[in-house]
């Protein structure tokens, strides 16, 4: 199984504001498969040494660079860390901290260093949705689902989550309540499907909370109708699996849960390019990356698109946006477009990283601006 760890928008917004001397972001490709690890391992060895003599080509101290090497010596020796990993692992190091994440996606490899990180292929694995959940609903049947990446849909435990609808009840089944003088029948039903419902939701909050990964119900009326009504998570999916859950695997179910992401992804990219050809008449949208970098060092930028894979090596005016273009990666430059795309998180706006070919005219990047600037 994969084991990852989605980085949330607050330690994203850490990740862009830290500065220093020396930071090295290093983008791995890794595997599930413990027995396949180890080249991996030997691969980070390699780039460790890339990193560290790219700091010793423009003067970095000694005494900065030794803490870094150690921090990543011991992250080698580490079989623990080693046995539990996923497609991708991101690396974000300085003389004093070392942070990791493992990633579902297949994220290029690349090792940056400069003063700040590197993470615009970070962003793919938040903005593009490859890690879901589906809630397999059904009166008889309860079950939660994990989606990770290309791997094989798992099914979860969660704590306090209720069996079925009849345990909520306390009966045999949800027709069967005494009602004292209150509502039965049709109306008595409804009642325990909600109350089911809202237990549901009570449970799901420990798994959910601070995620911003979709859930997608699994279901058909009424509890499908139900569940959204009651439902306190912000990401449950407009899209559902129409479908009665019971006895269906989860791999089934994972396959029809990945068409839907695919459709909100693509939907997405979609509403993006639409409201980039309305501003563009206004003259508020543009592919410009000097434009752009401006924009975007003085908040104008509401949405930005960028390449996942593309680095323009220079260096952007902490006040002016102004762009300096360099002709090759070093360790006193960093990439632009990342940068641009810091800028517009730490102004309050949104970064989507895709593919070139979904970028409006297959640009490196394009935004849509608040006002024009």
């Amino acid at each position: 199984m994969l084991y990852v760890d989605i980085p949330t928008q607050s330690e994203i917004s850490k990740l862009v504001a830290a500065r220093g001397e020396a930071l090295i972001s290093i983008y791995l490709k890794t595997t599930p498969e413990t027995q396949h690890i180890d080249a991996a391992r030997t691969r980070l060895k390699q780039l460790t040494n890339d990193a560290v003599a790219q700091l010793e080509e423009v003067g970095v101290a000694k005494r900065t660079i030794w803490p870094i090497e150690e921090q990543l010596h011991d992250l080698l020796d580490d079989d623990d860390f080693w046995r539990v990993q996923a497609n991708s692992l991101a690396l974000f190091i300085t003389p004093d901290s070392l942070r990791s994440f493992r990633l579902p996606n297949h994220l290029n490899e690349t090792v940056q260093v400069s003063d700040r990180f590197h993470l615009k292929p970070l962003l793919r694995a938040v903005s593009m949705p490859q890690h879901a959940f589906v809630l397999a609903l059904a009166e008889n049947e309860l079950r939660v689902i994990e989606l990770l990446g290309d791997q094989p849909a798992q099914e979860l435990r969660v704590p306090n989550l209720p069996k079925d609808a009849a345990s909520v009840a306390g009966t045999a089944n949800v027709n069967s309540r005494s009602y004292s003088g209150r509502q039965g029948g049709g109306e008595g039903q409804k009642h325990h499907l909600r109350q089911y419902c809202r237990q549901i939701d009570s449970a799901l909050r420990g798994l959910l909370s601070g995620r911003e990964e979709p859930l997608i119900i699994a279901a058909t009326d009424p509890l499908l109708s139900m569940y959204r009504s009651i439902n306190s998570y912000p990401h449950l999916a407009e899209a559902a699996i129409n479908t009665s859950p019971v006895r269906i695997p989860a791999h089934e179910l994972g396959a029809q849960a990945r068409e839907i992401m695919d459709g909100i992804n693509a939907a997405s990219i979609a509403d993006f390019a639409t409201l980039y050809s309305a501003r563009e008449n206004e003259g508020r949208a543009t592919t410009q990356i000097a434009r752009i970098a401006r924009a975007a060092t003085f908040g104008a930028v509401d949405t930005l698109l960028v390449d996942m894979d593309s680095v323009v090596p220079g260096l952007v005016d902490e006040e002016t946006g102004e762009i300096t273009i360099d002709k090759s990666e070093s360790a006193v430059s960093y990439g632009v477009v990342d940068e641009i795309a810091g800028r517009v998180i730490a102004n309050g706006g949104k970064v989507i990283a895709v593919r070139r070919a979904d970028i409006p005219q297959e640009a490196e990047l394009a935004a849509v601006l608040r006002y024009t600037i």
